[in-house]
């Protein structure tokens, strides 16, 4: 089944990998899929944010790239780093083979791909066909200069690195950012996503969740 063809089929798609989403997140989650903007789910730890990502992964078969944001993340562990021992050896190798004349020729050898360490965010723009999903949990963890630097990411699907240049997205992500409302996202980081509260689910909702994931219950 086509997840992408309507709500109700990405409502089964959804069924099919165990998470029942009713009408008005299969909705938003529809739409954030066929306008290829990023969803931004709030709600109370428990109801079903993190199990979203996961399973709409699965439903559509791509790969899930997951980024746990925290107090104090810097953006090398979102995005990039670069083997700096890997460099030291190039450039040690420059020497001995007696490129010393040359050396900023060298200097610039290293920054490569082969020297840079992707992490989540250039990881899901570099994921090829069908792509990835990336998952930023709990943003609302992370402080606010990290907000400011998703900004490009998530209008252009696109990142800057220095040494390198821009890199665009090859697939274009599907992206959801889940917050539990422990302080308040920036206007700028909402603007560019399409928004959803997740709440408890209503009791025949979460009984039949129980039924799914328990069969024997």
């Amino acid at each position: 089944m086509n997840a992408l063809a309507s709500v109700d089929a990405l409502m089964q798609a959804l069924r099919d990998e165990g998470y029942l989403a009713d009408r008005r997140l299969a909705t938003a989650v529809f739409l954030a899929l066929k306008l290829q903007r990023p969803l931004l789910l709030e709600g109370e730890p428990g109801v079903g944010k993190t199990a979203l990502a996961q399973a709409l992964a699965r439903a559509l078969q791509r790969v899930l790239i997951r980024l746990q944001c925290y107090d104090g993340m810097e953006q090398r562990e979102a995005l990039y780093e670069w083997n700096y021992a890997a460099q030291l050896l190039h450039l040690r190798a420059a020497e001995a083979q007696g490129r010393a004349a040359d050396m900023g020729a060298a200097e610039r050898e290293v920054y490569q791909d082969r020297y840079l360490i992707p992490r989540p965010l250039l990881q899901a723009l570099r994921a090829p066909a069908p792509g990835a999903v990336l998952l930023i949990d709990e943003v609302d963890r992370a402080d606010e200069p990290f907000e400011a630097f998703l900004l490009e990411y998530l209008g252009e699907y696109q990142v800057s690195i220095p040494e390198i240049g821009t890199v665009q997205a090859a697939v274009t992500p599907v992206t959801i950012l889940t917050s539990n409302r422990t302080r308040d996202l920036h206007d700028a980081v909402k603007r560019r996503c399409l928004y959803h509260w997740l709440d408890y689910p209503e009791r025949e909702r979460e009984l039949a969740i129980v039924r799914a994931q328990v069969p024997g219950a």
